[in-house]
């Protein structure tokens, strides 16, 4: 047997390491791929009036408040990614911090969020792809036919394997694409927000809202309970600026450009959120009757509601178009951190080797990413056949994985970096204070959202036994991850004792 020095070459971007296609995406190209993955257009028209109906006209206090604890994380991905630039994020730096089994759970934590959400960016897609067809056509019989769980599934099945494909064949073809997809969505939602605002007080919008700073104080919030609820969903709209850093083997300058280009993402999400939010409670207000965002038959789609109203017959499919670009483009880029999280975690001996092998052709780890997508498929179209409220159940349940794993590796910083943090000021914020703070504030969110989940009125309103159904699909997801663990101590001992991966060795050694 010969061994075999398969460390990533650290501050190369090249991902020798682990066969990636190195020096793939600069700067600009990987904070479009950050707020791509988000999805800002599809995550605006679904939230801002669920999150009108829990606070109000506080709307935008809460989107600033739910970039906080998202800041304060993203402190932690860069520090972390400037001594250990591996694909396997989470992961690999919590393995590092707290050891095998955590580090484990962390990793199951991103790619079972990231097999949800995949699901449900499919289902939205789908159902826009239809509903522009319709609105283009001038039928709703096109539109209707989104309604036909045949060819909703159908239609969601093609658009997974284009999704797919593109992931497949590598960093430069997903680049590309978001270039014009990403552009699409920021150009259409300024023309959103300048057409908004201008008409804003007409007569044509009787439920209009003259703009106050008050608007910006989350301590304005009602009640804690609405403030938390909507910080949830906040946090949610957030979710995914750390692409950015799952692509850093692939990434020109691997130590620095990542981090930079996730704090880049950020920036344009907070302000993209406040800017549209600010705008539409200005032209509609947040209450619940005719236009305004609070209304509970349009809530769900705002912007299915604004678009002519605000934009116009013509201008307004931009926005039907924006959405879909938005849900397709964060569909095409979701599949970069789950394939190469697996592909690290299998790298290292965590689960099965034969997911760590990466195409000859487009330095990609192929297999993790087909494998990705038939999963979502699969969970998809049973999902749909079976039960859509366990659907609608799942994607509640979303968000406790979004608060595990990104508090463990918030957590991971403060401790991995314990020992510099009387070194200089610098150090003790940024790889001690601010991580751990936000580890502390998406601790808080995941423990109430737990309790919330126990209610079997939270998300669809139905039980198992009394208990939420959103609780048992989060906690079972949790639980199943546990047992794969237990499954993979049994064919991987090694890495589970600590051979493979852990705070001293910064070489993997396996053998060849």
């Amino acid at each position: 047997m010969t061994q075999l020095d398969v460390r990533p070459q650290e501050g190369t971007g090249k991902g020798e390491g682990k066969g990636l296609g190195g020096n793939s995406v600069g700067l600009l190209g990987s904070a479009v791929i950050g707020v791509s993955t988000v999805a800002p257009v599809y995550c605006l028209t679904s939230t801002l009036g669920s999150t009108a109906g829990e606070v109000g006209l506080q709307m935008p206090a809460v989107f600033l408040a739910g970039f906080l604890p998202m800041l304060l994380v993203a402190f932690a991905y860069r520090e972390l990614n400037k001594v250990m630039p591996d694909c396997g994020t989470s992961f690999t730096w919590t393995v590092k911090a707290f050891g095998p089994r955590v580090g484990w759970m962390c990793g199951w934590g991103l790619v079972i969020a990231t097999i949800i959400v995949l699901s449900n960016l499919a289902g939205v897609a789908t159902s826009y792809f239809w509903l522009l067809a319709g609105e283009i056509t001038n039928n709703s019989a096109v539109a209707d036919l989104d309604g036909n769980k045949a060819v909703h599934i159908v239609t969601c099945l093609v658009l997974i394997a284009a999704a797919t494909a593109i992931s497949y064949r590598g960093m430069t073809a997903t680049k590309g694409v978001q270039y014009t997809l990403v552009g699409l969505q920021l150009v259409v939602l300024a023309v959103f927000v300048a057409m908004a605002v201008a008409k804003a007080g007409s007569a044509d919008f009787p439920t209009s809202v003259d703009f106050s700073w008050s608007w910006l104080n989350p301590f304005s919030v009602q009640s804690f309970g609405a403030f938390t609820a909507g910080l949830s969903l906040s946090i949610f709209m957030y979710w995914g600026w750390d692409t950015c850093l799952t692509a850093n083997e692939e990434t020109i300058g691997s130590e620095k450009t990542p981090g930079r280009a996730a704090l880049i993402a950020m920036v344009v999400l907070v302000g993209s959120y406040l800017a549209t939010g600010v705008a539409a409670q200005m032209i509609v207000g947040s209450g619940g009757k005719g236009l305004g965002l609070a209304n509970p038959e349009t809530s769900d789609n705002v912007f299915a509601a604004l678009a002519g109203p605000v934009m116009g017959p013509t201008l307004g499919i931009l926005l039907f178009l924006a959405v879909l670009a938005s849900a397709a483009a964060s569909l095409q880029t979701t599949f970069i951190p789950v394939a190469r999280t697996v592909l690290a975690m299998s790298t290292y001996e965590a689960l099965p080797a034969s997911y760590a092998r990466v195409h000859p052709r487009f330095k990609t780890p192929g297999r993790a990413t087909v494998t990705a997508g038939v999963a979502t498929a699969v969970f998809y179209t049973v999902m749909t056949l079976v039960s859509e409220h366990v659907l609608v159940d799942t994607i509640y349940a979303l968000g406790l994985m979004i608060c595990f794993y990104y508090a463990l590796t918030a957590f991971a910083c403060a401790w991995y970096f314990k020992g510099e943090l009387t070194g200089s000021l610098r150090d003790f914020a940024f790889k001690g204070l601010f991580p751990a703070l936000g580890g502390v504030l998406l601790s808080a969110v995941f423990v109430k959202t737990l309790v919330d989940m126990w209610n079997p009125a939270y998300g669809s309103g139905s039980s198992v036994f009394g208990v939420g159904s959103v609780f048992v699909i989060g906690v079972g997801l949790l639980l199943i991850g546990v047992l794969i663990m237990l499954v993979m101590g049994r064919r991987s001992p090694a890495f589970f004792r600590g051979e493979v991966l852990n705070r001293e060795t910064a070489v993997l050694v396996v053998e060849e």
